[in-house]
């Protein structure tokens, strides 16, 4: 496979349980046409240039991976051959650096670090013996990536484009308690129906996670563009000059095409000209805690949207309310892994009586991995959508309008 110069071939986009209906909608938003949607990945057809764009623009994505073999594996030692066969001469540098991670659901592996391992042997034996030397490789999300996946006896072997899971945008500096992963505070947001153009409020913020995606959503901001680091960056060949393309930003007097390096560098000089912070709306976000205020701004500096968005330590009852009518959402402890159930009952009160009270025309919605306490909040809700935070089985509920239950006279509850 001629993973720079081949032109269409299956692109396989990751993500968390759950999330690949929005994950799908973002990538029908990119043009793309999707040929195979499953629980946990979204897959399209396409090239290299496409792989880096879905890198740098997806928000509810966790990895972009290219299959590079799919074969039977009965045993670890298959494995290896599998490994073993694919010509990693021609997509790894000889001189640079590899990881392997894998996802085993096989009855024979008792140990899931070892097929990692295998693989990793496999690739460096091939190496050794087709470049007479190898690339390090360990753990470190620092140069290109190799994903393993065993089902059965069913193995896939991928070329990991992205290395670090897109979550990780690179703006969390300090993370704070329990904190909302990026991607799934913005697929939240986005099944919150919000406009960019509208107020977006955030009590009980935490790290700040929300109120950030929803600022570089209304700047249009990609958030790949604030990694450092991208696998695909050093898969052989990055610098090597690809006859037909062309970047005129950034080689404008290059004739015989361009490098893999310098596209790149010129999708990103494309995604930061069409950020703008014109008419960007109220975008609050509070907490009780003054260290969590303190550390929310400071990941909002990272991400580069601090100023555009409204801190402010008090009670999420004393948060500020816009009059034009957006969307608020509340992520409050779950009583699972911080807080005490019984103690969070008279929170989920208030937060009922506050969105009904203060909030009425509003969008709310609340996520919770329980169920006993978000019936305590007492409000219409037009659905409730299931997702996992982390393993934790949550469901978001969509309060439209901020209406009591007897209030809603078409609800059905």
């Amino acid at each position: 496979m001629k993973i720079w110069t081949d032109k269409d071939y299956p692109i396989i986009i990751s993500c968390a349980k759950e999330l690949s209906c929005w994950t799908e909608i973002e990538v029908r938003d990119m043009g793309y046409k999707p040929i195979e949607v499953t629980e946990n990945t979204v897959v399209v057809r396409g090239a290299m240039r496409d792989v880096m764009r879905l890198n740098l623009q997806l928000r509810t994505a966790h990895r972009v991976l290219v299959p590079l073999l799919r074969t039977t594996c009965r045993s670890i030692r298959d494995l290896y051959q599998a490994a073993y066969s694919i010509d990693w001469e021609n997509l790894l540098d000889a001189d640079g650096y590899f990881s392997v991670s894998s996802i085993v659901h096989n009855y024979t592996i008792r140990d899931t670090r070892i097929p990692s391992l295998y693989t990793k042997d496999a690739i460096a034996d091939r190496m050794r013996d087709k470049c007479q030397r190898r690339p390090d490789s360990g753990g470190e999300n620092i140069g290109a990536a190799v994903f393993v996946y065993w089902e059965d006896d069913q193995v896939i072997i991928y070329l990991d484009t992205s290395g670090e899971p897109l979550s990780k945008r690179g703006y969390r500096k300090i993370p704070g308690s329990a904190p909302l992963q990026e991607t799934l505070a913005a697929a939240c947001i986005m099944a919150l129906g919000w406009k960019t153009n509208t107020p977006f409020l955030s009590p009980m913020c935490g790290s700040g996670t929300p109120a950030i995606e929803a600022a570089m959503m209304a700047m249009n901001k990609a958030p790949g563009s604030l990694k450092g680091h991208f696998a695909f960056q050093s898969i052989k060949g990055y610098d090597r000059i690809i006859p037909g393309e062309s970047a005129p930003n950034i080689a404008p007097r290059q004739r015989a095409g361009a490098t893999p390096e310098q596209l790149w560098k010129e999708m990103i000089l494309e995604a930061k000209a069409k950020e703008t912070t014109e008419n960007m709306p109220p975008i609050i976000a509070t907490d009780i805690s003054p260290e969590a205020i303190e550390n929310a701004h400071s990941n909002a500096i990272a991400a580069g949207v601090a100023p555009y968005i409204t801190f402010k330590a008090c009670d999420f009852a004393d948060t500020p309310i816009p009059e034009q009518k957006g969307c608020i959402f509340f992520n409050p402890e779950y009583g699972i892994r911080l807080g005490d159930p019984k103690e969070l009952a008279p929170v989920y009160e208030r937060i009922g009586t506050f969105l009904h009270e203060k909030c009425r025309g509003y969008m709310g919605g609340l996520i919770t991995g329980n169920p006993e306490l978000s019936h305590l909040v007492n409000l219409y809700y037009r659905t409730r959508i299931p997702f996992f935070n982390g393993p934790i089985d949550c469901r978001l509920f969509l309060y439209e309008g901020c209406e009591l239950k007897g209030e809603h006279v078409n609800g059905h509850q």
